[in-house]
């Protein structure tokens, strides 16, 4: 499974592809920034993060993108600027086809590190080690944005398996409901 992974921001948008199995060592295939200046105007920071997502998407060619769920903050800007960004990147995939996830900061964090309490560089570390990297990825974005790719890669079985199941008990309670009427 290659996944993309999506720290989303309007200054800086980590990006991350990582590729793997659940119980087998994980590949990171590429990891960087997309970045904006503070300065411009918005819809051409977004146009800026959508052409540099769209690249991601040309070159890694990835099954999934995953993106952070967006949660609320006390600075109403911020959450702004990452729900665009986050819309921009998941409209990008759309466009093309390409599944995408939402995962919360906590859930990313208990994935990699057994914690959803971490703090960014316990994160880091944690993607370090599970990519066999020399060093964290700077900007801590980038890391998140591999942190986000692993968290999918990990859970996305499970939690296909439990749609099946939660599916098929639907398709046989409203079969049953029918025999009954």
């Amino acid at each position: 499974m290659r996944v993309l992974g999506v720290d989303p921001g309007l200054t800086r948008c980590g990006v991350g592809v990582v590729e793997g199995v659940p119980g087998r060592p994980l590949t990171m295939l590429g990891v960087g920034v997309v970045r904006t200046p503070v300065d411009a105007e918005l819809g051409l920071r977004l146009v800026a993060i959508e052409r540099g997502i769209e690249q991601w998407l040309d070159e890694h060619r990835p099954e999934f993108v995953a993106v952070e769920r967006v949660f609320s903050q006390h600075n109403v800007r911020t959450v702004m600027g990452t729900a665009q960004a986050s819309a921009v990147a998941m409209l990008c995939a759309a466009r093309r086809g390409i599944p995408v996830a939402l995962h919360t900061p906590s859930e990313v964090k208990a994935a990699v590190t057994g914690t959803g309490r971490a703090d960014k560089a316990q994160v880091g570390t944690m993607v370090t080690r599970l990519l066999r990297l020399d060093a964290p990825p700077k900007p801590a974005d980038a890391a998140d944005a591999l942190a986000l790719a692993i968290c999918h890669i990990w859970r996305a079985p499970a939690q296909n398996r439990l749609q099946q199941a939660v599916a098929l008990h639907t398709a046989k309670a409203t079969a049953s409901k029918g025999r009954t009427a």
